[in-house]
């Protein structure tokens, strides 16, 4: 099985793309997030980027929950802590570095968000053996990757993949210019 990265990781100086207010009306991180996040949760936002899901994250585990910002570049994580700091809500996010070939993270999770970054993991099979290791029993993760970078084969595979891995498939939520999925633990 070729597992060979196509896509390259979105560059720092490429964020604002990612993170505008228009896209709010196109992809809501409150409407995406609110059937899978609650209050007292502990939540992975797993290569967050400059944070659009993050805030939201932070909003919904409440004062008793937590949020990790995890992302391969610190420039990334520098504009979420940018973004967070005068919300109210920077108490509940931790910020995380995440080495190339792995996470680095050791923490149980109830709820993993991978929105449009599955397609940058050079060895998916790796990748969802460590998200294995960090759900919590019960846990969900969401993958959601980009229309116009992952076509539906390349989709359908990943699927196949995370299946092989163990996983479930849920019923997922629209979200626009996405092709997503909801997996947990069988």
């Amino acid at each position: 099985m070729n597992n060979e990265k196509k896509h390259g990781v979105c560059p720092v100086e490429r964020a604002g793309a990612l993170d505008f207010s228009f896209r709010k009306l196109l992809q809501n991180p409150k409407k995406i997030l609110r059937p899978f996040v609650r209050e007292g949760m502990t939540v992975l936002d797993l290569g967050c980027g400059p944070g659009f899901f993050t805030k939201e994250m932070a909003r919904l585990v409440g004062e008793t929950g937590r949020v990790v910002a995890a992302d391969l570049q610190e420039g990334m994580l520098a504009m979420v802590r940018n973004k967070m700091k005068n919300s109210g809500l920077a108490g509940r996010v931790r910020y995380h570095l995440c080495q190339s070939a792995a996470t680095g993270l050791a923490e149980k999770f109830d709820f993993i968000l991978a929105f449009y970054m599955f397609h940058e993991v050079p060895d998916q099979e790796a990748f969802l053996r460590e998200i294995r290791s960090l759900l919590k029993p019960g846990g969900m993760v969401l993958i959601a990757e980009p229309k116009w970078h992952v076509s539906e084969g390349e989709f359908q595979k990943s699927i196949d993949r995370m299946e092989q891995s163990g996983f479930v498939v849920q019923k997922s939520p629209g979200i626009f210019l996405s092709r997503k999925v909801c997996i947990k633990m069988s």
